[in-house]
């Protein structure tokens, strides 16, 4: 007799074999270990879950690893946030690191140049993170912070990083995370979004405008890694009523220049 189905089988059969949207085992241990680390920790299973794309029966049974190994810790109550030893890892990546010396010392620079926040952000998945940020001298600021996730669409930084791709890679990356509004400005329309980054290839800088986040207004020009593929952004933020577009598009060879100087610093 058949034996009964589960739903995560049923969702594995339905995929061809694979057991979940978030790729192999590694790829699936290190999707749940950024989401358990994500800011606003602890979090609950089903949200880490979620945000892996990973089934929960096979979530739980990899947090329960990480757990055991240290790289995260459990509250006993269905919660997880980073644990010791992934805390000494991120403590060992950072401290004394020579890139991430010369990237913050590049972006106070042009900081101090442009008067403005400055931040370095990497595609990470399927968003950006924001590596570093220099805040500027603005009494008002954004809501950005390190280690924060934007989506891809709606940034500056997310920009530079899909007009890197190729059609097909654009394409499939779009129709996994769609185009969600987060403001009235935001591109939702996938054709209007290939236009915006054939724009960026051509004048090798993006432009965000409160696309994101109300009132914001952003300029972006992209980092490469040793191979020349785009891996990230430099980013001058402003305040949209205390900043014209004009002036901020008067910033862009300084803010292309500053990513140039990163060039390879990221593998």
């Amino acid at each position: 007799m058949a034996g009964i189905e589960t739903s995560e089988e049923s969702q594995t059969r339905g995929r061809g074999g694979r057991s979940s949207l978030a790729g192999n085992a590694t790829d699936k241990a290190l999707n749940l270990l950024e989401a358990a680390a994500a800011p606003g920790y602890p979090h609950r299973l089903g949200d880490i879950a979620a945000a892996a794309g990973v089934p929960k029966a096979s979530a739980h049974r990899i947090l329960q690893n990480l757990v055991g190994t240290s790289y995260l810790a459990s509250d006993g109550a269905g919660s997880y946030s980073p644990g010791p030893r992934l805390r000494a890892l991120a403590a060992r990546v950072t401290q004394g690191c020579e890139e991430d010396q010369v990237m913050r010392a590049e972006l106070e620079v042009l900081g101090r140049r442009v008067g403005h926040t400055v931040q370095m952000g990497v595609r990470t998945g399927d968003a950006v993170t924001l590596l570093v940020k220099v805040a500027g001298p603005n009494a008002v600021q954004d809501s950005t912070r390190v280690g924060m996730q934007l989506p891809l669409h709606t940034t500056a930084i997310g920009k530079c990083v899909l007009a890197g791709l190729d059609d097909g890679e654009l394409t499939a990356l779009m129709d996994r995370v769609g185009t969600p509004a987060r403001t009235e400005n935001s591109l939702t329309d996938l054709a209007a979004l290939r236009t915006e980054l054939a724009r960026v290839r051509d004048q090798g800088f993006a432009l965000e405008d409160e696309e994101n986040e109300p009132g914001v207004r952003c300029l972006a020009a992209p980092v490469r890694n040793a191979k020349g593929s785009v891996v990230g952004a430099v980013n001058v933020s402003t305040i949209a009523f205390l900043e014209s577009r004009d002036t901020l598009l008067d910033l862009a060879d300084g803010v292309r220049a500053t990513a140039d100087a990163l060039h390879g610093l990221l593998g």
